[in-house]
């Protein structure tokens, strides 16, 4: 059964963050990793369906996008860092769709928390589709966060749990390779 986050998880020396940058399996993968990142859940947000499963996500008619929810201690890493991970770790340029996966459900998007949040994200969009980087405009909707509806169990850690499952092998390995490689600095001590 899926959980109802209405507001947002602000304990004292925590903040939100909320994302959807493709499949959720790889997003939390790639935040799980980072240090100052205290929790990462993967769910749904967006859409106008009550507590979606994740079988109806995937028709792309509930208007929700597979995101992550990351609790954070912003004294060890700021909102802009974790933007610049989110934006340089998938291709914010394409429509509904990253990589093999296709459809509303794997939109890229911010879901700001606070105005702070909606300034930066913004800000830093501007600042990407100004700079080039890219040869097309990044798409990324910033829209205001409204509810996270926690995905299935199996959802959770998937990767860590997966890492021999060819999509884990083909699609989201690589990507943690790529996001190792760009943020050496920024990677939790192995235990």
């Amino acid at each position: 059964m899926n959980v109802i986050h209405n507001l947002q998880v602000k304990n004292q020396g925590t903040d939100t963050a909320t994302f959807g940058a493709g499949c959720f399996w790889c997003v939390e993968a790639i935040f799980e990793e980072v240090t100052g990142v205290l929790h990462v859940e993967s769910g749904y947000s967006g859409g106008h369906v009550v507590n979606p499963t994740y079988e109806e996500v995937c028709t792309g008619t509930t208007g929700h996008a597979e995101v992550v929810q990351i609790t954070y201690n912003p004294e060890m890493i700021s909102y802009i860092e974790l933007l610049e991970i989110f934006w340089k770790t998938h291709d914010p340029t394409t429509m509904n769709r990253q990589g093999p996966d296709v459809g509303p459900q794997y939109r890229s998007v911010v879901f700001y928390h606070d105005e702070e949040q909606h300034k930066i994200s913004t800000e830093l969009k501007e600042k990407l589709n100004k700079t080039g980087i890219w040869e097309d405009p990044v798409v990324t909707e910033i829209v205001p966060y409204d509810t996270f509806y926690r995905a299935e169990p199996y959802h959770q850690d998937y990767y860590i749990q997966n890492m021999s499952q060819p999509y884990c092998t083909f699609v989201i390995t690589p990507k943690i390779d790529k996001f190792h490689n760009l943020f050496r600095d920024k990677l939790k001590e192995k235990r």
